[in-house]
């Protein structure tokens, strides 16, 4: 666990590892009781676990387009999850070989863009019914890291994780009160720095518990609907994950609630308001927090 510079430390429990497990093992300890596990060994069959690296990707996608995301402030001007610049796969795979890059590739389909990589891989049967539609992939250089969000429709994730390493900082839901939630957004506040918070500036974050771990080449991590998740890449490498509505009615009216009305509500206050509406949202994170902390002391 990494300590700040005050000292002190999130807290944070280690997310459970396990080798493999049954779809009843999964279904009794992970699934109902929304918990996070790592699987280690599930994909060893998988012909993706001998082939995907980076030079592979290269191979098969080098000629596509690919769009990439950095972790600079949102701007009004932004639309929901547009990219901020764009580069053919080959170039980009060199630029993360070369030098550490913000660069991301955020939320890419491998489906619709290389077919053929379906071949190496299959659906695993876990006891949920995973949407086969949507298999994103994501990459990263050196220190290129998400800002803590939670997903639009708020799935259960199966994140696989190939070359390099990466580390995943996980909360529920119900520590919201202290994760300066941004309204009318699933981002928290921006400016914190997940992997070495200051707590002088941000306190509320001695109180927020959560879990975390590393994913190395061929590891599975799921994801419960809704958590909030931070994911920095230690090296270069590359995730893809699988989904799963959510179960809970609860957390199915509030997908339907962000696809439907908060995301378009959002959108349109950019356009009327512009950057007031960014940095009003910023600021009520930040007020309503501090106000949550003090009724809690």
């Amino acid at each position: 666990m990494r300590y700040n510079q005050t000292g002190t430390e999130l807290k944070l429990k280690d997310i459970p590892r396990v080798k493999t497990l049954t779809r009843e093992e999964f279904i009794k300890n992970y699934f109902k009781p929304q918990k996070p596990v790592v699987i280690e060994r599930l994909v060893e069959d998988w012909p993706a676990y001998s082939k995907w690296n980076l030079e592979y990707m290269r191979e098969v996608a080098g000629d596509k387009e690919v769009p990439l995301y950095d972790d600079r402030p949102v701007d009004h001007k932004d639309g929901f999850n547009e990219p901020h610049a764009q580069m053919k796969m080959a170039a980009y795979i060199d630029l993360l070989k070369k030098e550490p890059t913000r660069y991301r590739i955020f939320l890419w389909n491998i489906l619709k863009e290389i077919p053929e990589l379906q071949k190496d891989f299959s659906y695993p049967d876990l006891g949920l019914r995973l949407m086969k539609s949507l298999p994103m992939m994501f990459f990263g250089g050196t220190d290129s890291y998400t800002f803590m969000h939670y997903d639009i429709d708020l799935a259960n994730i199966f994140h696989f994780h190939f070359e390099g390493k990466k580390e995943c900082i996980l909360f529920p839901q119900t520590e919201n009160k202290y994760l300066y939630k941004i309204p009318h957004a699933l981002i928290t506040h921006e400016s914190i720095n997940f992997s070495d918070p200051d707590f002088k500036k941000w306190p509320a974050l001695k109180n927020v518990g959560g879990y975390k771990t590393h994913l190395d080449h061929g590891e599975v991590l799921y994801i419960p609907e809704g958590f909030w998740h931070h994911m920095k890449y230690i090296t270069p490498g590359f995730s893809m994950s699988l989904r799963a509505v959510a179960h809970s009615p609860k957390n199915l009216g509030k997908a339907f609630y962000n696809i439907l009305v908060m995301r378009n509500f959002d959108n349109l206050m950019r356009k009327l308001r512009g950057q007031k509406w960014i940095d009003w949202k910023n600021e009520r994170a930040i007020q309503n927090t501090n106000k949550k902390l003090k009724m809690l002391s």
